[in-house]
């Protein structure tokens, strides 16, 4: 197993001696997302792997930052384990410091929880190149634990992700997607209604006209469900490919070439689960949509100017990130209001005095 913490140390006071601006990353499988960075050289966390430890028993796993999602996914699933939060892959080669750094969750966010939600510790190199440790291995300690989510969804602007510990759970006994044929309007009702009532809901998406639902749990409970809610059952092979396209995000939805083609971007938008339907009269220029996480988290495709879409999340109490920017120009991420930007900014001068880590990944001039 490898640790180049000491190397790290010394590019990153290389870089702070240099006023030379590193790019951080790791297999690089995320790349895409965010905004484009303002360094010259990269420093990866690729070689750096290794599970350090592992305990079943108590639901923690601990490994360097450049260990791959999928040899994570490979020694938990030996053990009958998963992470809970469902990151997209993206690429075999996406790592653990790559995945806590972009903060992206799976079709089982609003139910199990979020990346942030399970990150236990870690150890980062600030952007002075001191060695820092927060948190620990179990939930009980609460001792810098709120720096440790702070990380996830930072995008290396605050630091260099060096280890992490992480919360896992046992993959659920019986799992059964069932679908039904509902509009957008009566899905978003639908999905609001039964999210009220204690059933083992583990996803759900609508796209042209179909709502699937994931349940998962134990055999009863979801066999229970299953008599509750009616609807087609699908099969499992079926199933299983549905959820883990939409967990890597390769269901057909994310790559249509007709959007694309037509000059279309894709945009995540973050809103509350009970804001009403929008469609391709609400946005202007919509040519398709699908709507996740009970209504939370709808995508859209759109040739809309970034402020009208941005206009809109606003309006239904939400926000919206450009989540491909092949085609619109501006930033990934909507501004934060004035008083949680002052905050960031403080967090950054903290972390980053040199701004030499990702500059502008996250906030353009940041």
């Amino acid at each position: 197993m490898a640790d180049l913490t000491h190397e790290f140390v010394a590019q990153i006071k290389e870089a702070v001696a240099q006023k030379s601006p590193l790019i951080i990353e790791g297999s690089g499988s995320k790349r895409w997302y965010g905004n484009a960075v303002a360094g010259q050289r990269t420093l990866s966390t690729a070689g750096h792997i290794g599970i350090l430890d592992y305990d079943p028993a108590e639901l923690v796993l601990t490994a360097r930052a450049g260990t791959t999602i999928a040899e994570l996914e490979k020694a938990l699933a030996e053990r009958g384990q998963m992470l809970p939060f469902e990151p997209p892959h993206y690429s075999p080669a996406s790592t653990l410091g790559g995945v806590i750094a972009a903060g992206l969750s799976g079709p089982a966010r609003p139910y199990a929880g979020g990346v942030r939600d399970f990150v236990l510790g870690l150890h980062i190199i600030d952007g002075k190149g001191d060695v820092l440790k927060f948190g620990g291995q179990v939930m009980k300690n609460v001792a810098g634990y709120d720096v440790s989510r702070l990380m996830a969804g930072s995008l290396g602007v605050l630091g260099l992700m060096t280890q992490v510990s992480l919360k896992v759970l046992p993959v659920p006994l019986a799992q059964s997607t069932l679908c039904f044929e509902l509009s957008e309007v009566a899905a978003i009702h639908q999905i609001n209604e039964w999210s009220a009532k204690p059933l083992p809901m583990t996803g759900s998406v609508w796209h042209q006209g179909i709502l699937s639902v994931r349940l998962a749990g134990a055999r009863a409970a979801v066999a229970s469900a299953e008599q509750q809610l009616g609807g087609t059952k699908l099969a499992p092979e079926a199933a299983a490919k549905l959820w883990l396209d939409l967990q890597d995000q390769t269901h057909a939805f994310f790559s249509s070439a007709s959007a694309m083609a037509a000059q279309h971007s894709l945009w995540r938008l973050s809103l509350p689960a009970i804001a009403p339907a929008i469609d391709a009269v609400t946005i202007s220029g919509a040519h398709d949509q699908l709507i996740e996480w009970g209504g939370a988290q709808r995508w859209v495709w759109s040739d809309a100017s970034p402020e009208a879409i941005r206009k809109l999340a606003r309006s239904l109490g939400g926000h919206a990130v450009l989540f491909n920017n092949q085609h619109a120009v501006g930033d990934v991420f909507d501004q934060l209001p004035p008083a949680l930007m002052a905050i960031h900014q403080r967090l950054k001068n903290t972390f980053d005095p040199h701004g030499i880590l990702n500059p502008g990944r996250l906030y353009q001039g940041l």
